[in-house]
């Protein structure tokens, strides 16, 4: 069951037995116009066998109209406007997509805790757009999470961050990483995340590699053992 009508979701339990009671579960939220099963593949790259067996879960963002886009229609978490003509002034956010997309997120924390798995055995993981809104949830949730994890993506609401963080999660992990050439996302939007983050006291696990808006090697390898360490037994 979806937590919410409009999104559809894939899964799968690692280790070989779907019916094995998960050890621990990781939420993955894709970028624009990509779909769950985009990060399927590097998923599968990753060895968490010291864990036990993980519930992957890929929720479909749902399809709307983005303006930066022309008004196409794609599977986006949030609206995305261009960037205006003056650099200085901060570029318009959708708040109220952003704010869709957190109580989405939200209920798919839920719903893990609700299958078993609780929320502090839980990551929740993102790329671009979907960081954007691991970190706009992970951030807020009032239950504590195992991790959070951010790729490419920049921190939304930045100005309100600091007021609107749970304490919950004061103490989260958070795997932050970026592309160096990354002509999308650039890498200064990932390295403000990083310094708002480093400022307000998270442990902030940062990265930086030689591609542009993408995933490497070195990246997932980095994460496997960022995740290792977070969701380890007790």
């Amino acid at each position: 069951m979806s937590p919410n009508p409009s999104i559809q979701l894939r899964e799968f339990v690692t280790g070989g037995d779907p019916a094995a009671q998960p050890a621990a579960s990781i939420i993955v939220l894709h970028g624009l116009g990509a779909d769950g099963s985009d990060f399927v593949p590097i998923a599968q790259e990753l060895d968490l066998s010291a864990i036990g067996p993980v519930r992957f879960v890929f929720p479909n963002a749902p399809v709307q109209p983005v303006t930066i886009n022309g008004g196409y229609e794609m599977r986006a978490w949030y609206d995305i406007y261009p960037p205006g003509a003056d650099p200085a002034v901060p570029r318009q956010e959708d708040e109220a997509g952003l704010r869709l997309a957190q109580t989405i997120a939200q209920a798919l924390i839920d719903r893990e805790a609700g299958r078993g798995v609780p929320a502090e055995r839980t990551v929740l993981m993102g790329f671009s757009q979907g960081c954007v809104v691991a970190l706009m949830a992970g951030l807020r949730t009032p239950q504590r999470l195992a991790g959070l994890v951010g790729l490419s993506g920049y921190l939304a609401l930045a100005d309100r961050t600091a007021s609107e963080v749970h304490a919950a999660n004061r103490a989260t992990p958070i795997f932050l990483a970026h592309g160096e050439a990354d002509d999308v996302v650039v890498l200064e939007r990932g390295t403000a995340a990083r310094d708002a983050l480093t400022a307000l006291g998270y442990a902030v696990d940062w990265h930086s590699y030689p591609m542009g808006h993408s995933v490497c090697a070195e990246e997932v390898a980095d994460l496997n053992a960022f995740l290792l360490r977070v969701l380890a037994p007790d």
